[in-house]
């Protein structure tokens, strides 16, 4: 692990020390939310654990948002529930007291998986929705040339999604789910075809796998990237990129429905 990065109880990334900034640049996709939407069913009640900012939390529902970061508490906008203090692995919540639960890219931060999503099973009654990546797959994008060290920090971090479906219970579907050209969302795939975001600080410290690569392997995996958009190489390479109206890369949702699951 790069030195600049500190392990902490809650998850494997300090978001109280390096958070600031997910609110502007981790912004829901509707096209995405949607998706996520349709799988939490008719229910009423949803569980969010790993709450963050609020990204893809329903709006027409009752939200129950759980979140151990005060700074990312704090980046909620007024119109969602304030979250409460709380980890994936000890839910202040009772059995089967939720319609449905929701954990939004939040799984591979999770101390003990195992003990995560057996808490997801024990509070909700319905539907639980996973958004996640599949690490096996993260190396279809085209940064993998740019910044390998990132990659394989990654795909260290992300469980797999046999491990995941068997935390659920078993019988869990997993959809890949194509990123838009224009994902408003800012994780690294939404800017399949705008190399030129990475280019941007503010945008990589938004992306946490930044903070498990070192200070001198982001500088020179980002001048040979501004080297190559400057020179045509980049678009020598990748231009096709920029015509696709969508990505499957990595994006995974997972959905556990209850008639789906074993026993705890």
């Amino acid at each position: 692990m790069a030195t600049n990065t500190i392990r902490r109880a809650g998850g494997d990334f300090d978001y109280d020390a390096h958070g600031q900034g997910y609110a502007q640049i981790r912004r829901t996709d509707p096209r995405i939310a949607a998706l996520v939407h349709e799988a939490l069913g008719a229910a009423r009640t949803v569980l969010n654990v790993g709450a963050g900012a609020g990204s893809y939390e329903p709006t027409d529902r009752y939200v129950l948002a759980v979140e151990p970061s005060a700074v990312m508490r704090a980046q909620r906008p007024p119109h969602l529930v304030p979250a409460i203090h709380g980890v994936a692995e000890s839910l202040p919540l009772d059995d089967q007291s939720v319609d449905a639960a929701m954990a939004m890219v939040t799984v591979h931060q999770w101390a003990d998986l195992k003990k995560g999503l057996s808490e997801l099973r024990r509070v909700a009654r319905g539907p639980i929705v996973v958004l996640t990546f599949d690490g096996e797959a993260l190396d279809r994008f085209w940064l993998a040339d740019y910044a390998p060290e990132l990659i394989a920090a990654e795909r260290r971090r992300y469980p797999s999604m046999e491990a995941i479906c068997a935390g659920l219970g078993g019988g869990a579907s997993v959809h890949a789910i194509p990123v838009p050209i224009d994902c408003t969302d800012g994780f690294t795939e939404a800017y399949y075809a705008r190399p030129e975001k990475f280019l941007d600080p503010a945008v990589r410290a938004a992306q946490s796998a930044w903070g498990f690569t070192t200070k001198e392997q982001q500088i020179n995996s980002m001048e040979r990237l501004a080297s190559d958009l400057a020179s045509g190489a980049w678009n020598g390479k990748y231009g096709q990129w920029l015509k696709m109206p969508n990505f499957e890369g990595a994006l995974r949702l997972i959905i556990s429905r209850p008639e789906d699951r074993k026993h705890r």
